[in-house]
């Protein structure tokens, strides 16, 4: 069999239709926050039912800037806690850290998400919210995590960096939490260069969180200038520089026109996955709760050997990658001890999953990792 070349992750563009995008910002001369982060917001709402979102430069800025607000609004103190994952990208519990909060792991299942079980073990009187991740897009719990949180009343947000497509019976993850952030980084399913947004529950949440992303101004430069240059204005918050730009949100407006397709492809990928390792022993193929629904951003597996098989699928010129380390193994995390993950990220690897992948291609994956275990 010829060797191959097949990447982890290789985002696909309309290339055409978002330079014509982004030719109306350079020819307009705007490229900053203005009238394509105010149309991306609009229509990404629209697409998952939200009417109060806000543009934003990454994920990791939006979670701060979610857990920032919540602080402000609702008089947490500092080292009030929130029950996060160990199986995340760091950001994210970085980000509850950078608010001034306390992250909490609550263990993972074999889903690689919390369970509810897991999260109502480490709720205390310091416990305010639930950051719920949906690994590679999977719901999995949120339902049941949803109910818990408002018989408790906790906030319950999520990390929706892998779930954009994603639904549970018909209606967008997001409807199932009071605030939501969206990942549109290079290799999301929804991919710009970099940049997020978010969801929140009040307009005047919506008009706060916009002062706090933009320094803490009270009018930022594009509304300022819809009448004339206003250079006047005052400055209410400490704020950050966390907006996202027109150039992100003119990719981001044609992406989102192929995200459905783009996400019914990944989810035949991963129907293809699991038909061609099944009955391999050594395998344990990750399925979703909302398999028919699941945004499919990862497809993961458990395995024996993990790091053998990444060496040698790398041999045969495929790329691998781990989604995630445990964060109870870096030091800032360390007593933070979370025995399931700390285990399965030994043995978790996410395989191929992108448009450019031929139905052959997995073919390919999948005769090389039967052929690693049956060596």
């Amino acid at each position: 069999m010829e060797k191959r070349n097949i990447a982890l992750f290789t985002p696909a563009f309309d290339v055409e239709a978002c330079l014509d995008e982004i030719r109306v910002c350079l020819e307009k001369g705007w490229t900053g926050i203005g009238f394509k982060t105010l149309d991306i917001e609009r229509e990404f709402g629209a697409y998952i039912d939200q009417p109060y979102c806000h543009f934003v430069n990454s994920n990791t800025s939006g979670i701060h800037l979610i857990f920032t607000l919540l602080k402000m609004t609702r008089n947490w103190a500092d080292g009030d806690e929130v029950i996060s994952s160990a199986t995340t990208f760091v950001s994210a519990n970085h980000s509850i850290l950078h608010a001034g909060l306390t992250p909490v792991f609550a263990d993972i299942d074999q889903t690689l998400c919390t369970p509810v079980a897991q999260i109502e073990r480490q709720i205390t009187p310091r416990t305010r919210a639930v950051l719920f991740v949906p690994i590679g897009g999977n719901a999995a719990e949120l339902e049941q995590i949803q109910a818990l949180c408002k018989a408790r009343g906790l906030v319950l947000v999520l990390d929706a960096a892998h779930a954009a497509g994603s639904r549970l019976h018909g209606v967008s993850l997001s409807s199932y939490a009071d605030y939501s952030i969206y990942s549109f980084q290079a290799v999301k399913n929804l991919p710009t260069g970099d940049s997020g947004l978010i969801t929140l529950a009040t307009a005047e949440e919506n008009e706060l969180v916009r002062h706090l992303s933009w320094c803490g101004i009270n009018k930022d430069t594009y509304a300022r200038s819809q009448d004339g240059y206003k250079w006047l204005y005052s400055v209410d918050e400490v704020g950050y520089k966390y907006n996202g730009n027109s150039i992100m949100a003119s990719i981001a407006l044609v992406q989102l026109k192929l995200l459905d397709a783009g996400n019914a492809r990944r989810r035949a990928l991963a129907a293809l996955y699991q038909s061609q390792l099944a009955g391999l022993a050594q395998v344990q193929y990750i399925a979703h709760a909302n398999e028919a629904e699941s945004s499919r951003h990862l497809i993961q597996l458990i395995v024996q050997d993990r790091n053998g098989l990444i060496e040698y699928l790398e041999q045969q010129g495929i790329g691998s990658g781990v989604h995630y380390r445990s964060n109870s193994k870096y030091p800032m995390y360390a007593h933070n001890r979370t025995p399931v993950s700390d285990t399965l990220d030994e043995q978790i690897i996410s395989l191929p999953c992108h448009l450019k992948l031929s139905d052959d291609d997995v073919a390919y994956v999948c005769s090389h990792i039967r052929q690693f275990y049956q060596r």
